[in-house]
């Protein structure tokens, strides 16, 4: 009997949108990365290779338990002192980080240039993401980097193509 992997892809879409996040805003990330190398680069093109990023289980794997571990701690769930780390954001922890490494990975070191471009830059949504947890509305600590790391994937899906 073959095994075969459930896809997760529309369980993903529903927990970003949930959290204030859609394939446009993901899309509108891959645009900016990616307009000075691609200048005729559409919004239908970003978001198709947004939905194909979002159809690999590594990356499946790594939304869904990183916007878990942004519930838990917005639920306050967390044992003390990670419900406080994680709660500030805080400038040493980085699992947040290594927890995309698995996304990055999956289109090679190209996207891991991408993700700390607009992980410091903060542009879009991963902004609005990062004002809003140092605003106290939410716990974002996961998935401003989550997306930042799904669209820098999907730029360097679009280059290796």
């Amino acid at each position: 009997m073959l095994f075969t992997e459930r896809d997760y892809y529309e369980d993903v879409v529903a927990m970003l949108n949930a959290r204030g996040v859609n394939l446009e805003d993901i899309g509108e990330l891959v645009l900016f990365g990616q307009k000075a190398i691609i200048p005729n680069l559409t919004m239908a093109d970003a978001v198709d290779s947004v939905q194909h990023v979002l159809h690999k289980t590594e990356v499946q794997d790594a939304v869904m338990t990183g916007l878990a571990i942004d519930d838990l701690a917005e639920a306050r769930q967390l044992p003390q002192p990670l419900q406080g780390r994680i709660d500030r954001d805080h400038g040493t922890y980085g699992i947040d980080e290594q927890l995309v490494m698995s996304i990055l990975g999956v289109y090679g070191t190209i996207s891991w240039t991408n993700f700390g471009y607009l992980d410091r830059l903060k542009p879009g949504i991963v902004g609005r993401l990062n004002d809003e947890q140092h605003a106290g509305g939410r716990v974002n600590t996961f998935i401003d980097d989550i997306v930042s790391a799904i669209a820098a994937a999907a730029q360097a899906r679009i280059a290796h193509d």
